[in-house]
């Protein structure tokens, strides 16, 4: 499916407000699973004979890490950390904090931080120096969505930490798949734009995304995984 189709078949849900207003899909739920497919076999190759923590940044990511773990043929655990750095309005507040922190102790561990998207950087910057103070094995970073488009801050991992990625995405507002706007969308098996109707509050969203996950650094190649020499 081409990025840009409307109406696909797992967007006829008669009777569903998110679905009404969706304007077109980026990615169909088929595509998804093949991609979360690719990057767990990616992953279980990777981390072969090490222990393993998935790290899943709440709430956006959730949908994803429960496909990905799944398809992640090692032991691992799991836990999740919530930051903040959007509310409901649809700019960054330039600021990144920790809201709730991991409870599993990662000291020698390798780490494993799921997000939904990467955008600005911001969060994920927080995020890498956070980790930094629990003297982690190593550190990567597995983000469904890569938005190079709107970076701000690099990303700079540590020797050993590898970037995978799912799909380069567009520089358009995307829900679904776990993706919210104002916490609707989440539950949409596919991932795409909403209508920019001004009478549902759309009209200031373009560019950036509401709770869309952390935020990621450099512009990355499209291979599955980037290996941080920094």
């Amino acid at each position: 499916m081409a990025i840009g189709q409307t109406e696909p078949a797992d967007a006829k849900k008669k009777g569903s407000w998110d679905e009404a207003h969706m304007e077109k899909v980026l990615w169909s739920s088929k595509e998804i699973e093949k991609r979360v497919e690719e990057l767990g076999a990616v992953i279980t190759q990777d981390f072969a004979g090490k222990p393993l923590v998935i790290i899943g940044v709440a709430t956006g990511a959730f949908l994803f890490l429960a496909d990905l773990v799944r398809k992640i043929q090692l032991p691992v655990l799991v836990d999740f950390i919530r930051m903040q750095s959007y509310g409901n309005r649809t700019t960054s507040s330039g600021v990144a904090t920790c809201v709730t922190d991991v409870r599993i102790d990662v000291k020698d561990k390798h780490v494993l931080l799921v997000e939904d998207i990467v955008d600005t950087g911001i969060t994920l910057s927080t995020l890498v120096a956070h980790f930094g103070t629990k003297d982690v094995a190593s550190f990567s970073v597995c983000t469904l969505l890569d938005k190079p488009s709107r970076r701000i801050v690099p990303l700079q991992l540590a020797p050993g930490g590898n970037y995978y990625r799912g799909f380069e995405c567009p520089d358009e507002f995307v829900v679904g798949y776990g993706m919210d706007y104002a916490e609707r969308y989440r539950c949409l098996p596919y991932i795409g734009d909403p209508k920019g109707t001004s009478s549902q509050g759309f009209e200031a969203k373009r560019g950036s995304n509401a709770y869309g996950g952390s935020d990621a650094g450099d512009s990355f190649r499209g291979e599955d995984r980037y290996t941080s020499n920094f």
